[in-house]
């Protein structure tokens, strides 16, 4: 039998393929793409060994058809850390691999040029822009280029959602795109002088530099966190290496970038699922070459190769956007812990709200804690005050303390934040005559009423619906809203302050890539103008490192729904949550002031997180898990199932139990339903598996989940397995 490659092929299935080598001959090692025949098409692969020996018969082995690259794309180290990621998360290997690779560079193409794509005006676009003939984006896209030619990362950070107007203006021949060299010149920013907190963690990190050791910064919001990371990242970059940056949303990454670029003089490649595929591979190659030293990303730019590695930081590791929770479920926060161990730096995990996991290996001596108490250029932190709903008359489920509260701070000039963690008019559909509700029929769940749009969406199916104009059930035209999402608050906000202006910040009013960061921008101080007076009417996506100085009070509504949920991490979730979005208040010199509108005033978290802040609440849900034999202290992997058939499900389910190795060790929960039992038209059923031990959890689920795609009742569902689970839905 000739010497075979086993091939990664981007495919959900938990088996490597075997192939021939091409025809033509040639070295190929491990880390190079390879076309290969698939199916009845082709497919591009990751050659994971060479010289196998193959158990598949010599008439049915298939030949490879040509090496896609002279040398191996991934390197060693990468290929080493795939392969355990693979085999920890038990996903599907070749699903694995591809999450490594641009999608641009999962087609059998030639690699694109290293060089930054560059943009620059025609004599026809200055002629336009001085015409005055060119609106909105691309007018602003025009004005950018008018001092000279500007580089993707540039207009990133400069104009978000900037592509789809150079699209059309190069269509019109007002612009032109070209190349250059990233490596350039750019004029810095002084650093800030660092406070004794700061210079300890600069320090205590800058000393295992060249050694791997893993940190956790925890630091209140507004300790000047980004200034620890950008202190180090000028060491790193004073030894000729790189720093990857990880940031859990794309929205935070425009901002991010520019206090990169204006302190640290060096191009910063970003990699994030919103940049053009060609950008997002060339960004990924430069990094592979050495020449990008400083990558921001999302969580896929953890796959990012790094041959002059010199320090990985992880911003908010305790967001739960880092878990990717469809296709290859790892976790970009704990995959940058085992790829600095296989490099050999250090890894900075930092966050205002520390994740249980964390504070836990704190706890066991895994991770060194560094810890940034004052908040420095701020007067205090701010006042926070619990609101008692339950004696006062509502508006639109705003209590007077807060309606007088909002009126005072925009008197003053200054600028409030409405949180609601619920977009859409309103939650429920109702009809008062006879109790009907607007269920979505895919889901069974209520579905929320946008009156913006005129339309009824779920939330989690997205299924459309038009508003009824009478009740299906009994005919009457009495049909009201109930309860308050982020619409209906902009709404009643806005006739109660007429004169002030109320934005609503969601994903609603933010689709355009572009439109987060000019609705902060407009909240801002500039050098015309001081910041005026607003009131801003947002969810999470406002809960997360956004600096507004003249944001003075922050109001949180609907907090009694994370109090009452039976999900066993939602008081953690909500405490974070909370605390993060508090943090948005008093940034600057201005004194703070934070109100919590509650039916449980008395609730144990609540007092404590006013007493005694996140650290004790935190050590109180610690000791809660541990007494209840919960991670982090203990381990779960969650059997997912899903089909249109109920029967289908538990069928599959049963089996799988069933199929559990004898004398497993492990705690079974199920099968049972899904707590969402039918989404999107689909039944849905789950299997929890749980272990004190981590290790034995792996030795028990490696052989079994290689079982479960050769079970008969496998073939009427799909199913997936999820291992550290972050939510059982």
């Amino acid at each position: 039998m000739p010497a075979t490659l086993r091939v990664a092929l981007p495919v959900p299935l938990p088996t490597l393929f075997d192939y021939l080598p091409p025809a033509a001959g040639g070295e190929i090692r491990p880390g190079s793409r390879l076309l290969v025949p698939f199916g009845r098409g082709n497919a591009v692969g990751v050659v994971v060994a060479t010289g196998v020996e193959t158990t598949v018969g010599a008439g049915k082995l298939k030949r490879a058809l040509r090496v896609l690259d002279d040398e191996p794309l991934l390197d060693a180290e990468l290929m080493q850390t795939l392969a355990w990621a693979a085999d920890y998360w038990l996903g599907a290997p070749g699903e694995a691999y591809a999450n490594a690779l641009p999608l641009a560079l999962r087609e059998p193409k030639p690699l694109p040029p290293l060089g930054e794509e560059c943009w620059s005006l025609t004599v026809t676009g200055r002629s336009a822009l001085d015409a005055g003939s060119r609106r909105g984006g691309s007018r602003a896209l025009l004005a950018e280029l008018a001092a000279g030619p500007l580089g993707a990362t540039e207009l990133e950070a400069c104009l978000p959602g900037w592509r789809a107007a150079a699209r059309r203006l190069l269509a019109a021949g007002l612009v032109e795109r070209g190349e250059r060299s990233p490596d350039r010149a750019i004029a810095v920013r002084p650093a800030h002088p660092l406070s004794a907190e700061q210079q300890h963690a600069v320090d205590a990190v800058a000393g295992d530099l060249g050694r791997y050791q893993p940190f956790l910064l925890d630091g209140v919001t507004g300790s000047g966190k980004t200034e620890v990371y950008l202190a180090l990242i000028e060491r790193v970059l004073a030894q000729g290496r790189q720093a990857l940056l990880l940031v859990p949303e794309i929205g935070l990454a425009p901002q991010t970038l520019r206090r990169l670029r204006e302190r640290l003089g060096v191009a910063v490649e970003v990699i994030h699922s919103n940049l053009a595929e060609g950008e997002r591979a060339r960004a990924w190659l430069r990094a592979r070459s050495g020449e990008a030293k400083v990558i921001l990303g999302t969580r896929s730019a953890v796959f990012t190769p790094l041959p002059r590695a010199g320090l990985v930081i992880v911003d908010e590791e305790h967001d739960g956007a880092y878990k990717q929770q469809e296709g290859f479920r790892y976790h970009a926060r704990d995959l940058a812990v085992v790829r600095a161990r296989a490099l050999d730096v250090p890894v900075l995990l930092g966050s205002g709200t520390p994740s249980l996991e964390s504070l836990a290996n704190v706890e066991a001596g895994r991770y060194r804690a560094l810890h940034l108490r004052a908040r420095p250029g701020a007067v205090r932190p701010p006042t926070v005050q619990i609101v008692d709903m339950r004696a006062q008359r509502l508006e639109h489920g705003l209590s007077p303390t807060l309606l007088a509260a909002v009126a005072e701070t925009v008197a003053r000039g200054e600028q409030a934040l409405v949180f609601r963690n619920r977009r859409g008019y309103a939650p429920v559909l109702l009809c008062h005559a006879c109790g009907w509700h607007a269920d979505c029929p895919r889901c069974e769940h209520p579905m929320t009423l946008h009156a913006g749009r005129r339309v009824l969406i779920c939330h989690h199916c997205d299924h459309h619906s038009r508003i009824p104009a009478a009740c299906p059930a009994c005919g009457a035209t009495e049909l009201k809203p109930q309860g308050q999402g982020t619409e209906r608050l902009e709404e009643a906000l806005a006739a109660r302050f007429p004169d002030v202006p109320v934005l609503r910040i969601d994903r609603e009013t933010t689709r355009r890539r572009d439109a987060f960061e000019q609705l902060l921008d407009g909240l801002r101080d500039t050098a015309d103008q001081p910041a005026k007076p607003a009131i801003l009417v947002g969810t999470q996506m406002l809960a997360k490192g956004h600096d507004l100085p003249n944001l003075t009070l922050v109001a949180i509504v609907g907090v009694d729904e994370g109090l009452l949920s039976v999900d066993f991490r939602a008081s953690e979730r909500l405490a974070q949550q909370l605390v993060q979005v508090a943090g948005r208040a008093g940034r600057a010199a201005k004194p703070g002031r934070v109100l919590l509108q509650t039916h449980h005033p008395d609730h144990p978290l609540l007092r404590q997180l006013l007493a005694q802040g996140y650290a004790a609440a935190a050590q109180t849900l610690l000791a809660e898990r541990r007494l209840g034999a919960l991670p982090p202290y203990a381990h779960q992997v969650l059997l997912r199932a899903e089909a249109t058939q109920r029967a289908a499900v538990d069928a599959f389910l049963a089996a799988a139990c069933a199929a559990l190795p004898p004398e497993h060790g492990l705690q079974v929960a199920g099968p049972m339903p899904a707590p969402m039992p039918l989404r999107a038209g689909r039944q849905r059923g789950q299997l929890l598996l749980e272990a004190a031990n981590r290790r034995e959890l792996h030795a028990a689920l490696r052989p079994w989940a290689a079982q479960l795609a050769r079970l008969p009742a496998a073939r009427k569902v799909r199913w997936s397995l999820d291992v550290d689970p972050i939510d059982l839905y």
